[in-house]
């Protein structure tokens, strides 16, 4: 059989573009995108996207450049998904919460060529502009109006800025419906570029291609058991990984996407009840605000909810479960396309005990399918023990990983190296039925003493005190210890004064349910805790206020401390 081989018929590139080309035949007259008192069918949101395609084409992007987009979860957002790598271009998503510094080292970083704007995001974008340097050619600006906004939401125009030429409505006027779309050359074409929560003083822009986001798009629909034409609320920012490439994977099965400019704990319930949502994707905190926000009434109908980012607490995930939510816990990075570790079910699981259930679902978890290998390895690159007790970093092959970083060889090189592995820069265990717990990020975890402890194992142990609302430890330094557990928490809303719990008491509830080597020996309140535009806790600012502190002085007289 060795004269049976790759042809020209067998091996055209695999992209998720071809997902929307068969979404407007099958299902055609099928609502696609709804927001607010808009809606339109697959047909319609397949000619809107060749439009726009055709219209960027004629201004000239096309292969290898990379066009930016600054918005919300509208339905330009979602349509840019699939318009801008038809034109041939890299589109690249930016987090629209940005400082207008941050936002223009990316741009120049990025060697944008245009850029999608909402309106409410304008003066950030002009005065990022501004930024640049003489030598370096700005983007050309697409304004992304919004008729549903009030008047006295839209910022007036900058004067004396004559740089916006064209609309978003205005080109999708202008472009051809007939427009035949740019095919990749190759599956390892790019096409995306998304930048990662770290500093934007040297920025990781993560490049993935088609390859990986059609095999992961169509992995995130099997693992999740998404039936044919759910109903998605986009909870989930899209410039997060490209909303863990369900842009793409809702299309492949028809369904309709519910957007929103805003989401909050009264939005979300709205939407779910009006629209008849099956699914969402949330971050722990999302779940959290929904929990807290109500308490007592279950939805009408079951939501199936892919949180992912830190382990969701198990308390958090019991209130959301007796809500109505059926929350399933998944585990991945921008580097990855999105989630590549989930919690698969196994029946005989439905006969645990609640807290149990959850326990199970929040920390514990096997590779998608999609996945080639994943092991959890040690310092020198050995496998650790299969015993959910020894650590290692989290590592990963296969078409989920990144091409690489932008620019950045010895960034990349630095992650991809020993035997062909991604190394995450997670801690996890592997258990002796083969599923991982996921512990803590490397740069999380805190050696005190020579004990390593996971700083995600003492939040689960705050989270279950029934007054705290959020909680983040981090490592504060201290003169015997080295660094010792210090725990941001924030309180719920509803206490009254003889309610809220002292520092001492905090500790206590702790010492009861953990090592005494894990208790935190410092326990800071604040009205909330700083998050990222994605709803992470920036543990980073958190270690940076710890460290401010100070170390913990040394006992007085000077005895060996007892950590039992």
């Amino acid at each position: 059989m060795n004269h049976l081989t790759k042809n020209q018929p067998n091996s055209t590139p695999l992209t998720p573009l071809t997902f929307l080309d068969r979404a407007a035949i099958v299902y055609g007259n099928s609502t696609s995108i709804i927001y607010n008192n808009t809606s339109f069918t697959w047909s319609q949101t397949n000619r809107r996207c060749l439009q726009l395609a055709s219209s960027l084409s004629s201004l000239g992007i096309g292969k290898g450049h990379v066009v930016s987009v600054l918005a919300p979860n509208t339905p330009a957002m979602y349509e840019l998904h699939f318009a801008v790598p038809m034109s041939g271009a890299i589109l690249n998503n930016l987090n629209f919460r940005l400082d207008h510094k941050s936002l223009s080292v990316l741009l120049i970083h990025s060697e944008s060529k245009l850029i999608f704007v909402d309106i409410l995001s304008l003066t950030l974008t002009l005065n990022a502009l501004d930024l640049f340097p003489t030598n370096i050619q700005p983007p050309e600006l697409v304004l992304i109006t919004d008729d549903t906004l009030a008047p006295h939401q839209i910022p007036p125009r900058p004067k004396n800025r004559n740089i916006i030429n064209n609309t978003y409505e205005g080109l999708i006027t202008k472009g051809d419906p007939n427009f035949k779309w740019i095919r990749p050359d190759s599956d390892w074409d790019p096409i995306t570029l998304n930048y990662t929560s770290g500093t934007t003083s040297s920025p990781k822009g993560v490049v993935h291609c088609h390859r990986a986001t059609f095999i992961v798009s169509l992995d995130s629909l099997i693992d999740w058991s998404v039936p044919m034409q759910p109903v998605f609320l986009w909870t989930l920012p899209m410039f997060h990984s490209n909303g863990w490439s369900y842009p793409w994977g809702i299309a492949a099965v028809g369904g309709t996407n519910i957007c929103a400019r805003r989401i909050d704990a009264p939005t979300i319930y709205r939407l779910i009840e009006s629209h008849g949502v099956t699914h969402m994707c949330a971050a722990p905190v999302v779940l959290n605000i929904l929990s807290n926000f109500n308490k007592s009434k279950s939805l009408s109908k079951p939501v199936h909810v892919l949180t992912g980012g830190s382990s969701p607490p198990a308390t958090i995930l019991i209130r959301a479960e007796a809500l109505g939510f059926d929350v399933s816990h998944g585990y991945g990075m921008t580097e990855t396309c999105g989630v590549i570790v989930s919690c698969a079910w196994k029946r005989e699981w439905d006969r645990f005990p609640t807290a149990e259930k959850a326990r199970m679902k929040a920390r514990q978890g096997v590779k998608r399918i999609g996945v080639t290998e994943l092991d959890i390895v040690g310092p020198t690159g050995e496998s650790v023990k299969r015993d959910g007790v020894t650590v290692g970093e989290i590592v990963v092959k296969g078409p989920c990983v990144m091409l690489g970083y932008l620019k950045d060889e010895e960034a990349t090189w630095q992650c991809m190296r020993n035997n062909g592995w991604f190394y995450t820069g997670d801690v996890g265990v592997i258990h002796e039925n083969g599923y991982l717990e996921i512990k803590d990020r490397t740069k999380d975890v805190i050696i005190s003493g020579g004990e390593n402890m996971s700083s995600v194992e003492v939040e689960e142990v705050l989270y279950m005190h029934p007054a705290v609302k959020e909680a983040a430890v981090v490592a504060r330094p201290d003169e015997f210890w080295g660094e010792t557990p210090c725990a941001f928490v924030s309180l719920k809303n509803e206490l009254k004064g003889d309610e809220m719990p002292s520092e001492r008491e905090v500790k206590e509830f702790c010492r009861e349910r953990l090592p005494h080597f894990m208790v935190p020996k410092t326990v800071v309140f604040k009205e909330e805790l700083p998050k990222t535009a994605t709803g992470k806790v920036q543990k980073h600012v958190l270690r940076g206020v710890a460290r401010g502190m100070g170390s913990l002085p040394l006992p007085t007289p000077l005895l060996l401390p007892s950590r039992i």
